[in-house]
């Protein structure tokens, strides 16, 4: 029976997996529709893309009974095809309707994830009634007789599908000119070659019809006729597709004229090169080389035929079995430092020839072991573009609620984090760009007063800088209004005379819990319960969360993180009796000090550091931790930085550097401030480990 409930649970998770990514692809294509919306450019293949999206989850989750998901996807799926038919126009309250179906699917889904036994009726029936007041508008549009006007022949015309037959009539609709695009291939290599002339005629206009049709040749060749409809003229379509094996007529009125054939060079197509031959279409990369195109198409069939391997190389995996194996190779760390520790007693006891041995053993296994990790480490990176998409889900929402016509542009994509650093800043990015279009966005009618363009813009950049990954949030709106927050922070308390309130301490105030400007609360923003969660969620993961604003142009957010916190190298130090581990990708320097080296500036202790002055911090101070002082004593300085801000650390003692894991202190320390995790040494002591982020930003702030 536990058998049988696991296997039912893994089936689950799989379609938990599947529809997450349906969702997310309809999400995206739901917003590239919603343009196209604004342009009035329709393209077919779009929306035909989330027809099948939501056709295959109604699929998926009926087959799961998933009665709920299976419903909503049924609607919506009828919306779209009635869409994609002509009988609906594209408008903004059917675009508003389809988002509504997207947002309540990703919510039931995600209910489902969760465990959560949340009651989703009542919300789906009301969005079926959105979608069946839509579809009670649709209607059939008139037919005319395109056999008459085109001079299409009837047994074309009598096989087109209601879509084929919709499509046709739009092309006419905006005056493209109708051709038949006629191929004869060998049966051996038809499908490659189909392909072939299919994406290049895709790059002229909008394929209508593919059919097969009666070849002069059964035997060897298949011939198709390809309704076409394209703004090009005759010759420049016949310069892009026409050869010995594809043939261009262009209907009119009667019977389509045959015009000459010349013998045309290969296209260029998207960085590919398409050949159009009668012996083989074959799309060649140019990087490929001229050997490895040795292999004729027909063996390249009969190589297809007889391999049963899957085309695709990916494999999904959980997040969870990464944490696990993570994990052992952080304990297979840890072990490798024993060795090398007894291996260096050993040497001092006087049994060389063995420990020359066992460290010869423990140089090797390290080497794998740093091989292993980098690989394991690798799996877990993945594009930051991908929370991009959600971004943008978040800001065409977001903006239709609040009226406001807003553009996200997006840079650095391909930018690489840790699969769980990317999940844990994923609400305090929601947030930033909430409270962009709500406070930092003007209204249409303030933005043109003001010179700006009526469509504001929000910039989504990431790059990496060192061991750190950066990434900026920017709007064009009003900026933060410093003395507004100055006067709400004299209304609460915060500070006595607004005059001792630098703009830099000002904007701080945002990040404290319950602070808001706005005067009334609504469903985005205003209850003051947003950036503070920002804050704490970035700090969670060893990150920092930087504001830049000028009054009327904008404002920036920058969130500096650390590409990884599974296994990091860290710098051991010790300070007053106790042991802890400094992130080694935060660490600038190490300097030997002694307290006359240490300068007073306002009654906070800094050091000279070449040409620059850098706050101290002495960690007993920090931590509240006795000592005793000696003002003679030498003592260590670890300078560390994070995104431009530097700080010195004054430390008794620098043991080492060592290969880490971090592991949480679990939620009633997640608190605690100073501390990102623990870590287990070689020797089996356990250490605390900095959040050099938090410190930093704290010790500026209060001059600690």
């Amino acid at each position: 029976m536990s058998e049988q409930s696991s296997i039912h649970t893994k089936v689950i998770q799989d379609f938990l997996a599947e529809a997450e990514e349906i969702i997310e692809q309809l999400g995206s294509e739901l917003a590239d529709l919603s343009d196209m919306a604004e342009t009035g450019e329709l393209k077919p293949d779009v929306l035909n893309s989330i027809f099948r999206g939501a056709h295959s989850l109604k699929g998926l989750a009926g087959m799961f009974s998933f009665s709920d998901v299976a419903e909503l996807s049924h609607n919506m799926e009828n919306l779209l095809d009635c869409l994609r038919l002509g009988k609906l126009n594209l408008t903004p309250h059917l675009m508003a309707v389809l988002f509504d179906a997207h947002d309540l699917l990703r919510t039931v889904i995600r209910s489902f994830a969760s465990g959560e036994d949340v009651g989703r009726s009542q919300d789906i029936t009301r969005c079926v009634a959105k979608i069946n007041s839509c579809l009670a508008t649709s209607e059939k549009k008139s037919d005319t007789s395109l056999c008459d006007s085109l001079g299409i022949p009837s047994h074309i015309l009598g096989t087109l599908t209601e879509y084929e037959e919709h499509r046709l009539k739009d092309n006419l609709a905006k005056s493209r000119t109708i051709f038949n695009v006629h191929t004869s291939f060998d049966l051996t290599t038809f499908d490659t070659e189909l392909s072939a002339v299919t994406d290049i005629l895709k790059e002229c206009g909008e394929v209508i019809s593919t059919l097969p049709s009666v070849s002069v040749n059964n035997e060897t060749n298949i011939d198709f006729e390809i309704l076409f409809g394209s703004n090009c003229t005759v010759e420049e379509l016949k310069t892009a597709v026409e050869s010995n094996c594809v043939t261009v007529t262009r209907f009119g009125a009667g019977k389509p004229q045959i015009e000459p054939t010349p013998d045309p060079a290969p296209l260029a197509v998207d960085g590919l090169i398409a050949d159009t031959c009668h012996e083989s279409a074959v799309l060649i990369s140019p990087q490929t080389s001229s050997a490895s195109m040795v292999a004729t198409a027909p063996q390249l069939y009969e190589d297809a035929v007889l391999s049963a391997k899957s085309m695709s190389r990916t494999v999904r995996v959980d997040i969870g079995k990464l944490d696990e194996l993570m994990n052992i190779v952080g304990e297979l760390v840890l072990a490798n430092s024993n060795i090398a520790a007894v291996t260096a007693r050993m040497r001092n006891e006087g049994y060389s020839l063995l420990s020359v041995e066992l460290s010869k053993a423990a140089k090797g296994l390290e080497r794998k072991l740093s091989e292993l990790q980098k690989g394991v480490m690798d799996i877990r990176m993945i594009p930051i573009g991908q929370l991009y998409e959600k971004m943008s889900l978040i800001v065409r929402k977001i903006s239709r609620e609040q009226g406001k016509r807003v553009t996200l542009k997006f840079y650095g994509s391909d930018t690489e984090l840790d699969k769980l650093i990317v999940e844990d800043i994923s609400d305090p990015m929601m947030h930033i760009i909430r409270n962009a279009i709500d406070h930092g966005i003007e209204s249409r009618e303030v933005r043109l007063a003001q010179g700006k363009d009526e469509k504001g813009t929000i910039r989504i950049s990431a790059y990496q800088k060192g061991n750190h990954v950066v990434i900026e949030i920017e709007d064009d709106g009003g900026g933060i209004d410093i003395d507004k927050i100055k006067d709400k922070a004299l209304q609460k308390g915060l500070v006595a005379d607004i005059r001792t309130i630098t703009d830099r301490d000002a904007i701080d105030f945002i990040f404290l819990p319950g602070f808001s400007t706005n005067d009334t609360t609504s469903e985005i923003s205003g209850r003051g319960v947003g950036m503070d969660v920002v804050k704490n969620n970035i700090s969670a993961v060893s990150g920092m969360v930087d504001v830049e604003t000028r009054k009327g142009q904008g404002s920036r957010f920058i969130i500096t993180l650390p590409i990884t916190l599974a296994i990091i190298k860290a710098l051991i130090i010790r300070c007053s009796g106790r042991i802890y581990a400094l992130p080694i990708m935060s660490v600038l320097e190490s300097l030997i000090m002694t307290s006359k080296d240490v300068l007073t500036v306002e009654r906070k202790e800094v050091i000279q550091l070449r040409d620059s002055t850098v706050p101290l911090l002495r960690l007993e101070h920090y931590f509240d931790i006795p000592y005793n002082s000696e003002s003679s004593k030498e003592f260590y300085v670890v300078v560390v930085g994070v995104s431009g801000k530097r700080l010195g650390i004054a430390v008794d003692d620098l043991i080492s550097q060592q290969d880490i894991v971090i592991k949480s202190l679990g939620e009633p320390f997640k608190r605690f401030r100073g501390v990102s995790g623990a870590a287990e040494l070689g020797d089996q002591r356990t250490i605390l480990v900095l959040d050099v982020g938090g410190i930093i930003n704290e010790t500026m702030r209060s001059g600690s």
